[in-house]
C-alpha cells in the first residue's frame, strides 16, 4: 500500500492533503460561528467520516474506529467533539495535531504534534485546501477527515484513502507574548505599537565590535534548537543611521519562516537557544552580518540591528 507520506503531517500537513479529486464540496460549520467565508469552505460531513468513532482526550493521542474497507467517495469532514474556544477566522495561524489511519485496513499510520515542536502553526484562509479541513472550528474542536483515494499530480504518487483525526489545538499570537525584561544599559531602546510593532531608538554610541544581544521579553514555549525552523517577525535597521532595511511588519506583520542555520550568524544567535514567545533584540556586527559584501539595501561592512519576535518553532528532522 502506498499511503500519504506523514511528511503530509509537517509543517505543510494539511495544506498539501486535498490533491487532486479529493476537494469535497464546502458547506457551513454547524459547530462554530465564526468568519462566514470560512465556515462555508468547510467540507461537508458525510457517511464516511460519521462512521468513524474516535475515543481519547483532544489534546492527547486518539484511537479511530471504524470498519476496514471504508468507502470514501469525496473529501468529508465531521466535528465530532466541539471546542469551547474561539472560533478560527481568516488568517489565524493554527496550531494542530493528528492521527492518520487506513481507510482500508484500519492501520494507523502516524500521529504528530502531540509532542513538544513537532509542527509549526498553519495559516489559514477560506480560499485555500486548510479551509476545506479546518473550517471555522473552534480551538478544542476535534474533527474527523475521510480522503478518497487520489494520485498526487505533481509526482504521480498514488494514496490510498485514508481517516484523519484532527484536534484543533491553539491559535499563535502575531507578537512575542512574553514577560517583559529589564533593559540593559548601553543597548538601542525598543517600544512596540499596538500590533507589536518596534521602533528602535539607537544610543549615540560606537557600535560593538561583537554581537551582541539583549532579551526583551522572555516566552514561555519550546527552546529554539539549532537546525530548527522558526515563525518570527522581525524588523531589521542599519547602526549607521537608523534606517530600516528589512521588516516583516512592513509586509502585512506576517511572520517569516526561516531555519536556524540559513541566516547570518549574528542572527542564528538571537535565534538559537531562546524560548518561543520571546522577543529578542541583537546587534550584529559584519563579521557575523555579511561582512565587506553589500546586500541588497545593507551596504557593505555595515553593523545591523535586529528586533526578533520568536512566535512558533519546528524541530528539524532526524
Amino acid at each position: 500500500m502506498r499511503i500519504r507520506p506523514l511528511a503530509a503531517l509537517s509543517a505543510l500537513a494539511l495544506s498539501a492533503l486535498v490533491l487532486a479529486g479529493c476537494s469535497g464540496s464546502g458547506s457551513p460549520d454547524p459547530s462554530a460561528s465564526g468568519d462566514a467565508a470560512l465556515c462555508a469552505a468547510a467540507a461537508p460531513s458525510g457517511d464516511a467520516s460519521k462512521a468513524v468513532t474516535v475515543d481519547g482526550e483532544v489534546g492527547a493521542v486518539s484511537t479511530a474506529t471504524f470498519t476496514a474497507g471504508l468507502e470514501v467517495p469525496e473529501l468529508e469532514r465531521t466535528v465530532v467533539t466541539e471546542g469551547t474556544g474561539d472560533a478560527i477566522e481568516d488568517g489565524d495561524y493554527v496550531y494542530y495535531a493528528l492521527s492518520a489511519f487506513s481507510a482500508a485496513t484500519g492501520e494507523r499510520l502516524g500521529d504528530v504534534g502531540y509532542g513538544e515542536a513537532e509542527l509549526l502553526p498553519q495559516v489559514v484562509s477560506s480560499d485555500a485546501n486548510i479551509g476545506q479541513i479546518l473550517g471555522c472550528a473552534n480551538i478544542g474542536s476535534r474533527l474527523v477527515l475521510t480522503f478518497p483515494a487520489s494520485q498526487d499530480p505533481s509526482t504521480g504518487q498514488a494514496a490510498d484513502a485514508q481517516v484523519y483525526v484532527v484536534d484543533v489545538v491553539g491559535v499563535m499570537p502575531l507578537a512575542a507574548w512574553g514577560a517583559d525584561q529589564d533593559p540593559m544599559d548601553g543597548f538601542p531602546t525598543v517600544e512596540l505599537a499596538e500590533n507589536g510593532a518596534p521602533t528602535v531608538t539607537l544610543p549615540e554610541t560606537e557600535a560593538p565590535t561583537s554581537t551582541q544581544l539583549e532579551v526583551l521579553k522572555k516566552g514561555d514555549g519550546p527552546t529554539v534548537n539549532s537546525g530548527d525552523t522558526v515563525l518570527a517577525q522581525y524588523s531589521g535597521l542599519l547602526w549607521s543611521d537608523g534606517s530600516i532595511f528589512d521588516s516583516t511588519w512592513d509586509k502585512g506583520g506576517k511572520p517569516a519562516q526561516l531555519t536556524t542555520t540559513g541566516v547570518v550568524p549574528g542572527f542564528q544567535q538571537a535565534l538559537e537557544g531562546q524560548t518561543v514567545g520571546s522577543q529578542v533584540l541583537v546587534v550584529i556586527p559584519p563579521a557575523d552580518g555579511y561582512g565587506d559584501q553589500a546586500n541588497g539595501a545593507i551596504p557593505a561592512n555595515s553593523t545591523l540591528v535586529f528586533v526578533v519576535d520568536i512566535l512558533a518553532t519546528q524541530r528539524a528532522a532526524g
